[in-house]
């Protein structure tokens, strides 16, 4: 009977174990907020530019937004983004090229959600609220900095 509960009790220390260390792992990555706004004019070439804020542990960071666009576009706009970025270890992760990770998608009158990651793994899920009128509004890619 000793034996038995010995090696249930080994069995039950290398469970824990286990499971303790693909919790680890997991909580390497973590998520944060982003808030931004993103100012664009085009005429068949379009550039968008804007600044925001991530908050990550507690603490704000300013980012800053680019990018540009090509295709049949014209008019200007203003878009406020809010959402998460999930997968950063570090505030700076954040930083890069991002392109569309999947389906955007219309929520309402002039709003978005947009999904886009970055080649650090960095993934944003973004909501957003446009101003103004731009034919082709959407972004396809952007970059962001820390300022």
């Amino acid at each position: 009977m000793m034996k038995i509960s010995s090696g249930f009790r080994s069995v039950a220390v290398a469970a824990i174990a286990a499971a303790g260390i693909s919790f680890a792992s997991a909580a390497h990555a973590d998520s944060g907020t982003i808030r931004f706004a993103v100012y664009k004019a085009a005429f068949f070439v379009g550039g968008s530019g804007g600044e925001g804020t991530l908050t990550f542990h507690g603490r704000h960071y300013p980012i800053s937004i680019g990018g540009i666009s090509g295709g049949l576009a014209f008019g200007a706009s203003k878009t406020y983004f809010s959402g998460t970025v999930r997968h950063i270890r570090r505030a700076h992760d954040v930083a890069g090229v991002y392109g569309a990770a999947g389906g955007g998608g219309a929520v309402g009158k002039g709003a978005q959600i947009i999904v886009m990651t970055n080649d650090k793994g960095a993934q944003l899920e973004l909501t957003g609220r446009q101003v103004g009128l731009q034919v082709n509004a959407d972004i396809s890619g952007m970059s962001i900095s820390m300022r």
